[in-house]
């Protein structure tokens, strides 16, 4: 989702994993209160793309990996862009300005899967939106994770993410703080990862022979918790240095200028997978119900204020679930469930490093039935677990 002027125009949102969803109608009121003028979806949902119509928010809709192997047929690439662009295209509608193709395909754990089926979708996307009159405005792209060097000749969408989890890697050099902290190379001496990531692309785009090909950073952002370096404090300290950045509009040393950024993420997802890490259902600069998590001045300037909390929102009632312990003889005995609950909830904030790190036996038991309780709309069928709930 965008930013106000004085700071960058871009940030980005995911309004998906979750198990409680605020409706599109509160997001977009959330985006507006606080002048955030573009936003990046991971999918073209009808229900949330016509939430966006009217708004004045810039949108990039987004195509599914698993669904580039449909589209390497250019009719079918054609009804997509037929229902999930010009149907949104009335006076009064949406503003699309991007088709993202696929989400970082090239990815290694995917051994390939997409490599073959990227490029037609790309080629067959951008093709119907020409041919339907839209390719002055409107662009197809593919973004990529930084890893990945190869590009097209539309423009580069890449995923910038800190390297938090290397223990080794100095959270100074991170947090876009220019505390001193330098890596050199032969040309540029560089005060934070983000200028050496970048240019790190833009060098290789120069040898690929597209040196002015224009860069959209798809994803930047710091988790808040699943992690003993993902919390609020660094993560405020990471969003600080960046939005510092991006005001001052000097760019990297290598593209000097303006810089395309979309933040990582808008709101918490507890139903996002945790493959990468338990950090993946914390991105978000929102809690899960739009509350703020931390003071963020997107000018730039660093001032100590909250954004605006989402209005709108209805809550469940005031109740929960914690261990019966005069149901337990063993603990042993409770083990089987907390797997379960967990396994159907969010236990993220109990690992190591994390927010409720530091709870005791009973605490982690009493944390994951009432997180699974919750995340069950407070089912009561979901709050026994053999009498060992209550």
């Amino acid at each position: 989702m965008g930013l106000p002027e004085t700071a960058s125009e871009d940030f980005f949102a995911s309004m998906a994993n979750a198990s409680h969803i605020l409706q599109p109608s509160i997001v977009v009121r959330l985006l507006k209160d606080n002048g955030i003028n573009k936003v990046k979806l991971f999918d073209a949902d009808s229900w949330t793309v016509n939430a966006l119509a009217g708004s004045g928010i810039e949108v990039m809709v987004g195509i599914p990996n698993k669904d580039l192997q449909r589209y390497n047929s250019y009719k079918k690439a054609k009804h997509w862009v037929e229902k999930n662009v010009t149907k949104h295209l009335y006076d009064g509608g949406v503003d699309i300005r991007y088709v993202a193709v696929g989400n970082e395909p090239f990815l290694t754990s995917y051994n390939g899967s997409f490599l073959n089926t990227t490029f037609p979708a790309l080629s067959n996307i951008q093709k119907a939106l020409d041919e339907a009159g839209h390719g002055d405005k409107i662009k197809a792209t593919i973004p990529l994770q930084c890893r990945c060097l190869r590009v097209c000749h539309q423009q580069a969408i890449r995923r910038t993410v800190p390297l938090y989890q290397n223990p080794d890697f100095p959270l100074d050099f991170a947090s876009l703080m220019e505390v001193g902290i330098q890596q050199k190379t032969r040309a540029s001496s560089y005060t934070n990862v983000f200028d050496a990531n970048h240019d790190t692309l833009v060098w290789a785009l120069r040898k690929a022979g597209v040196p002015d090909l224009k860069i959209l950073v798809g994803e930047i952002g710091w988790p808040t918790d699943g992690d003993k370096n993902a919390n609020l404090k660094l993560a405020r300290r990471f969003y600080d240095g960046l939005l510092k950045k991006l005001a001052d509009g000097k760019g990297t040393p290598l593209r000097p200028g303006r810089l395309d950024v979309y933040l990582f993420g808008l709101i918490d997802e507890n139903m996002k997978s945790v493959a990468p890490g338990s950090f993946e259902r914390h991105w978000g600069i929102f809690f899960f119900d739009g509350k703020p998590k931390f003071p963020m001045d997107f000018s730039g300037k660093g001032l100590d204020k909250f954004l605006e909390p989402a209005k709108g929102v209805i809550y469940l009632e005031p109740k929960w679930v914690v261990l019966n312990r005069d149901a337990v003889k063993n603990m042993t005995q409770v083990e089987p469930f907390v797997n379960y609950a967990c396994s159907n909830s969010d236990c993220t904030s109990l690992g190591y490093g994390s927010s409720c790190n530091n709870l005791d036996q009973n605490g982690n038991v009493s944390y994951a039935f009432n997180m699974y309780f919750q995340m069950q709309n407070q089912d009561v069928e979901a709050c026994n677990f053999n009498g060992m709930g209550r």
